[in-house]
């Protein structure tokens, strides 16, 4: 009886004992699944955002002007969806996104200046992204040390990536209602504001000489890009909307560019006014480029034969009626540079300062990309025709209609606008007979070409006294004295002499 009794009460106690065991068990898999949910949620392989690097988009860039935004806060990008466009003092770049995901934050306004490897824009990266291309994009994670010393620091308010009240009422209702998506492509809607209108530079170039705001001009053009027509339109509206609603009495309405009335209480008014952005890329590049010692070298060279030559060519070309209508003196003076740096490799070499010992050297380069400095809409652009020594004249003259082209329109790259080795800035179409051309960094020589002029001269022959009529140019050379001396320079601005004074000489090495 008394083991019965026993053997009850131990059946009792272990039942007991089970259930509670269960129930701790149960417990600590429920506290354990949340703690897996919560992990879920929050892992980094599903969701993460992070500040993407302005990346470098041309040789010695350090910043460059937002023009316009593609993208909104909180709106979805796909991989090689555009972000932004972005203006340097060499071209316009349209950046597009590496990976797909959501915009969280935009760093920059439209019109604000962009600091190259600096965060631009924050993205939710969604997806199995490489490692090493996360690291390359974004800002690196803080050390566990920088943590640990941030955790003795106030703690800050969590970062959310779920959007707040605030954030939701600032924000469109429907992202898909202000994104127009084509081809995987977000772009904005056709209200202007933030996010700038479609235009070239050389179109805005034009709006801030007439103080037009161009955000508030409705462009013409394709995909809403506005035009040089929408911008004249724009200003004679405004013109005629303010004489409308003067208080004065009615005048006729000015034209659009007109004379500045003179002070008559001889008041001297200064206005200071901002540069545009290839003005401060300029005076940033010029001032780096005037630490260079230079010196210049300056000749006189007979065009009559090349005069001659370019004649008979023409006439060629135009019977052919090709591409290529004609060529001018340019593409000769180009091929006879190149050739002359064969023989005097040391000008189209860079200085390098090594940055450790500080002791300076020449890297010599193979390639001779000459850049042509251009007068533009936009401003002074240098293109560069690459690897000029594989090229034959006709070549070369293709390769500058084209590039004069793009320059014209805005529409230079910066493949073509880098990679420059020396330079050669012909002033004569505009006028001028000699000049003292800057060096531009990374090079150790420049060549301006003056004005062409017909002058009387002798003869070469010397078979007569006889007058006849020559074309006759000055070159003026400038040199890195700290590398180039004064007789290498002139050595090598006689080869070019005479390979221009004497064309026929170019067929010989012509490839």
């Amino acid at each position: 009886m008394f083991l019965q009794r026993s053997s009850r009460a131990v059946r009792r106690q272990w039942h007991l004992y089970k259930g509670l065991n269960q129930a701790v068990v149960c417990g600590a898999y429920a506290s354990q699944q949340q703690s897996w949910a919560k992990g879920f949620h929050s892992t980094k392989r599903m969701q993460v955002v992070k500040p993407v690097l302005l990346a470098d988009i041309g040789e010695g860039i350090v910043e460059c002007e937002i023009i316009q935004w593609f993208v909104e806060p909180e709106a979805r990008v796909e991989e090689f969806s555009p972000l932004c466009e972005v203006q340097s003092d060499k071209a316009s770049v349209e950046i597009t996104s590496r990976f797909s995901g959501v915009v969280k934050k935009l760093h920059y306004e439209a019109g604000d200046m962009a600091k190259v490897g600096k965060p631009f824009v924050d993205i939710d990266i969604q997806g199995d992204a490489k490692k090493e291309d996360l690291e390359a994009l974004t800002v690196p994670e803080p050390s566990r040390r920088e943590e640990a010393g941030a955790s003795l620091q106030p703690e800050e308010e969590p970062i959310s990536t779920q959007p707040s009240q605030e954030q939701k009422a600032a924000t469109p209702a429907s992202t898909e209602a202000s994104l127009t998506k084509g081809n995987g492509r977000a772009r904005p809607s056709k209200n202007n504001g933030t996010y700038g209108s479609l235009a070239t530079p050389a179109v805005r170039h034009l709006s801030k000489e007439l103080t037009v705001d161009i955000t508030e001009i409705q462009g013409t053009g394709k995909d809403g890009r506005v035009l040089k027509e929408d911008v004249y339109k724009f200003a004679e509206s405004r013109t005629s909307s303010r004489s409308n609603t003067a208080a004065s009495p009615p005048t006729p309405a000015s034209p659009s560019f007109s004379y500045p009335q003179t002070p008559t209480d001889n008041t001297q008014v200064e206005t200071p006014t901002p540069l545009t952005n290839v003005q401060a890329q300029m005076f940033k590049a010029m001032t780096r480029s005037l630490a260079i010692p230079h010196f210049i070298y300056a000749d006189e060279i007979d065009f009559s034969r090349l005069h001659s030559l370019r004649s008979r060519l023409n006439a060629t070309l135009a019977k052919e009626k090709g591409d290529l209508a004609k060529v001018s003196y340019l593409p000769f003076i180009i091929k006879a540079v190149s050739m002359a740096l064969y023989q005097y490799p040391i000008l189209n070499a860079r200085v390098d300062i090594d940055s450790s010992t500080e002791k300076p050297s020449l890297v010599m380069r193979s390639q001779h990309n000459i850049g042509i400095a251009m007068d533009t809409p936009a401003g002074l652009l240098v293109p560069v025709l690459k690897n000029v020594g594989s090229m034959n004249v006709y070549s070369i003259a293709a390769e500058l209609v084209r590039l004069q082209s793009l320059a014209t329109t805005g529409k230079l790259s910066v493949q073509d606008l880098s990679g420059g080795t020396i330079t050669v800035s012909n002033i004569g179409n505009i006028g001028g007979t000699y000049l003292a051309p800057v060096i531009v960094d990374k090079a150790v020589a420049i060549l301006g070409i003056g004005r062409m002029r017909e002058v009387p001269g002798f003869d070469d022959d010397g078979s007569s006294d006889a007058v006849v009529r020559k074309q006759i140019c000055n070159f003026s050379w400038s040199a890195d004295h700290r590398v180039v001396d004064g007789a290498t320079m002139a050595r090598a601005a006689d080869v070019v002499r005479r390979l221009v004074e004497q064309p026929d000489q170019m067929i010989l090495h012509l490839r």
